[in-house]
């Protein structure tokens, strides 16, 4: 059996929501399965830590797919051609984008469709391409996959598919992410905010994650509490910079939010695992990896309730309207004062977390493969 993969978004250093999807499954399916060819397509050159076996053949095929035009292009007159050459059992492309009319089965990976739903979110010719192309990606795919339940009826009402025609493949936990000692607690709080607490939001920075909301809403805490609690925002900004800027000017809390950027793994899990509390209030997610990531570090969630995050977070979280100011700060304001409740959560969070883990996903993944070839 040959299975052809697009790896474009396996960056070295780079690897976000989706990347890591396709890293941590592509890993074990590759490893468990040495009898079948994979053959990787990159759009750049990539690093050797992504060819995770012998049975992995990696080519670099042009142009880099950076923009709308090229995604469209790469896919449509270097992917297809390559797959319609090559004849393989399954095309299967972890990040939803199909070569329309290739002469193979096609597994997509939809992880969400925000776009549909919040359009004005993403820049113009994304949205544009998205909204054009994945209605067709999923009414020509063999089978596809998604993560969570709320996506499986959002792909299946929106876009008019048999439900029966879409798996559910939930996200993992990186390993990385545990508990930590309350030494290392106290040495990470000194590094970011000088020995403070803090709530935390981890993921990319843009408008669909809710961060000015967030903003605004920790703004209310601090004015009501005076707590000297901080607000960690931890993640690369994609875009909407300049609102977010501006409105921590108006608000004058420019010295309580501290912005890491994209920090390495071994930062990361010590960030999360000695925050107060994670407050990921995005208005929708396909998954929202972040949750379970604080779960497995013991830290309380505050999160939208909302799209998926209900059930991935489970009896694991508080919830609150993202859309409502009032609402995050309330419930910002119960995890502060009430111990019992932040101990309840981190419980029944340690427990949550046993559904999801990457061997779970790959073995998901698999089934669906099977299922479609």
């Amino acid at each position: 059996m040959q299975i052809v993969v697009n790896t474009r978004l396996l960056l070295d250093g780079r690897l976000d929501g989706i990347g890591w999807f396709a890293y941590q499954s592509l890993k074990r399916i590759t490893r468990q399965h040495p009898d079948i060819h994979f053959i990787f397509l990159f759009d750049r050159p990539f690093n050797e830590k992504f060819i995770f076996a012998d049975n992995i053949t990696p080519l670099v095929i042009s142009p880099q797919a950076r923009h709308p035009f090229l995604y469209y292009y790469w896919m449509q007159f270097a992917v297809k051609p390559l797959l319609n050459k090559l004849k393989p059992d399954l095309f299967l492309s972890p990040d939803g984008l199909l070569a329309l009319g290739a002469k193979c089965k096609q597994l997509p990976v939809i992880h969400d469709i925000n776009f549909v739903h919040y359009p004005k979110d993403l820049p113009f010719f994304t949205r544009h391409y998205y909204n054009h192309f994945f209605p067709k990606f999923a009414e020509q795919a063999t089978r596809i996959a998604t993560v969570s339940e709320f996506s499986k009826k959002d792909i299946s009402t929106t876009y008019k598919i048999d439900a029966a025609k879409i798996d559910v493949v939930y996200n993992g936990i990186h390993n990385y992410f545990d508990v930590v000692s309350n030494d290392i607690k106290a040495e990470t709080k000194k590094k970011y905010t000088k020995g403070f607490d803090y709530f935390i939001f981890v993921g990319s920075l843009h408008p669909r994650k809710n961060i000015l909301r967030l903003i605004k809403a920790f703004h209310l805490f601090k004015t009501e509490t005076k707590s000297n609690i901080k607000l960690v925002l931890a993640g690369a900004i994609f875009w909407g910079e300049n609102e977010m800027y501006e409105l921590m000017k108006e608000l004058k809390i420019e010295d309580e939010l501290i912005f890491t950027g994209r920090i390495p793994n071994s930062e990361l899990k010590n960030l999360v695992a000695s925050a107060f509390a994670l407050t990921y209030v995005p208005y929708f997610e396909g998954f929202g990896i972040p949750l379970v990531e604080a779960m497995q570090c013991g830290v309380p969630i505050l999160a939208a309730n909302t799209s998926c995050l209900p059930e991935i977070a489970g009896d694991a979280a508080i919830y609150a309207n993202p859309f409502d100011e009032n609402e995050i700060k309330h419930a910002m304001i119960t995890l502060y004062e009430d111990s019992d409740v932040k101990s309840n959560l981190i419980r029944k969070g340690l427990e949550q977390k046993n559904k999801f883990s990457w061997d779970k996903t790959a073995h998901l993944l698999w089934q669906s493969i099977e299922t479609t070839v």
